[in-house]
């Protein structure tokens, strides 16, 4: 009598089993590519913040007005036609603010004797030939990101815009004399004429249609009338 040989098999129980994890695993990939396509849109919307963000450091690197662009001097405080804190004004004929040491280089009046007025106009000038050299140059710049994959150059327009304007906004602040000086910034765009702030908004937009980036992204800083200080120089 021959003894009887088993082989070994996947029994009914387990093969169904086996069929139905896998079901539910096919069911899990197009959320699993929503997923992964969303989080891919969280970065670029986080990339083109940091995009933003360095827009507006960079404009502030830039002089404060065309006025104050010319090479030859250091950068003077200008005359503006309105000062909510009469502390930002001229103490007399002294050509400094109240305050202000009288060895300091941080003056009404420039090394040439000349006394100027800030600019009322907004945006690029005449005599810059296309090239920004103070921070209102920026106001109305339209710019769009372009993201980038891969080492070939596969462009991604997903119509990320950063917007920039630069106006005059209130002065006001809190008594320099005290020993606590108090500034709550209105961004409120202020066109009656100069102050000695100006403010820098970038506006960060898309009209890709995608869920994630159709957010209205705003970030502000500001400059201020304060001219410039000539830096020390030491001979080896």
């Amino acid at each position: 009598m021959k003894a009887l040989r088993f082989r070994k098999a996947v029994a009914m129980i387990e093969l169904i089993f086996a069929i139905v994890v896998i079901g539910i695993a096919l069911l899990a990939v197009p959320n699993l590519i929503t997923v992964s396509t969303n989080s891919g849109f969280v970065v670029l919307q986080q990339e083109s913040i940091n995009e933003a963000a360095t827009k507006a450091n960079s404009i502030l690197s830039y002089h404060w007005d065309e006025q104050d662009t010319d090479p030859r001097f250091i950068d003077p405080i200008l005359k503006v036609t309105k000062s909510f804190s009469v502390d930002l004004e001229e103490n007399g004929t002294s050509g400094k603010r109240p305050g202000t040491p009288i060895n300091s280089y941080r003056s009404f009046i420039r090394a040439d004797g000349a006394r100027l007025n800030a600019s009322a106009f907004l945006g690029m000038d005449a005599n810059d030939s296309g090239v920004k050299d103070d921070m209102d140059d920026f106001n109305g710049e339209s710019v769009s990101l372009v993201q980038v994959q891969g080492a070939t150059d596969d462009y991604i327009d997903q119509k990320v815009v950063i917007n920039t304007t630069v106006s005059y906004m209130k002065d006001a602040f809190g008594d320099f004399r005290s020993k606590l000086i108090t500034f709550n910034p209105d961004f409120t765009p202020f066109t009656a004429g100069t102050t000695n702030i100006k403010s820098i908004k970038v506006t960060l937009t898309s009209q890709s249609g995608v869920k994630e980036l159709e957010k209205t992204i705003v970030l502000h800083a500001f400059g201020c009338n304060i001219g410039a200080v000539e830096l020390a120089q030491k001979r080896f």
